[in-house]
């Protein structure tokens, strides 16, 4: 769909496509926190580094929950996730595609209010 802030974005039906899913399943996704997005000229996005592998990133809903918990908006808790972060030397999305998740929810909990 396009990229804002150098990450590709996804509309619902494009990942809906990619997942072999429906539209109304990516919502529900959505809403369970095992996607996360925002609207980007009024069409609700998803970035594609949280679909590694065309699967859903696992332990996202989790981390999303934690940092909700923790006084984080929906749109601070994606960027946080979608920036560099410097004590993980990468994105948190990208520490937890490759399996970090102890880590990334250890530097999660400490930025939460």
């Amino acid at each position: 769909m396009g990229s804002e802030t150098g990450h590709v974005w996804l509309s619902v039906p494009d990942v809906a496509e990619r997942l072999g899913i429906s539209a109304s399943r990516v919502r529900r996704l959505v809403e369970d926190r095992a996607l996360i997005g925002r609207r980007i000229d009024g069409v609700f996005s998803i970035p594609e580094a949280v679909l590694p592998g065309g699967e859903p990133l696992a332990h996202l809903a989790g981390t999303v929950t934690l940092l909700l918990d923790g006084g984080f908006t929906e749109d601070s808790a994606l960027e946080w996730l979608m920036s560099p972060d410097e004590q993980l030397t990468v994105t948190p999305v990208e520490a937890l595609a490759a399996g970090r998740k102890s880590e990334v929810r250890r530097v999660a909990q400490a930025l939460a209010i």
